[in-house]
């Protein structure tokens, strides 16, 4: 069975684990002529449309639009076209309801990330999105 790899979901967290997924994100990106959309999930319900953001929410988009802007421009360098998407919630839910949604060909995520409890062997994220996802999934150590 041959998959035809055009559409890579890689979640970032700030890790260096995150970004070396993402080199190897690149790389399959450049042999399959795919894109890569950066997924950057904030650990938090969603605020309703007429709500004013907090301060917290503030730093954490902030956050996320410096971690964007550095997948972003690695990529371009490569001659990859990057998209970014921010969202709200659980990240290992997140992540894979995301890829099966946009129909995404694969995750590339990064074995540990930023968690505040690192587990021996696998991140709890890395984890659930392996077991749970019914797209391939690649974990970068």
């Amino acid at each position: 069975m041959v998959i035809k790899i055009k559409k890579i979901l890689v979640p970032l967290d700030g890790s260096a684990n995150a970004f070396r997924g993402l080199d190897v994100a690149i790389h399959m990106a450049r042999e399959s002529h795919a894109t890569i959309t950066g997924l950057y999930v904030l650990g938090m319900v969603k605020p309703r449309p007429d709500d004013s953001i907090t301060p917290l929410e503030k730093i954490l988009l902030g956050h996320a639009q410096k971690i964007m802007k550095k997948a972003k421009l690695k990529a371009a360098r490569q001659g990859i076209l990057f998209f970014d998407t921010v969202s709200y919630g659980d990240d290992g839910k997140k992540i894979v309801d995301i890829a099966e949604r946009k129909n995404f060909d694969l995750i590339v995520i990064g074995s540990r990330g930023m968690g505040a409890v690192k587990e021996i062997f696998l991140g709890s994220t890395s984890n659930y999105v392996l077991h749970k996802s019914k797209k391939p999934v690649l974990i970068v150590k």
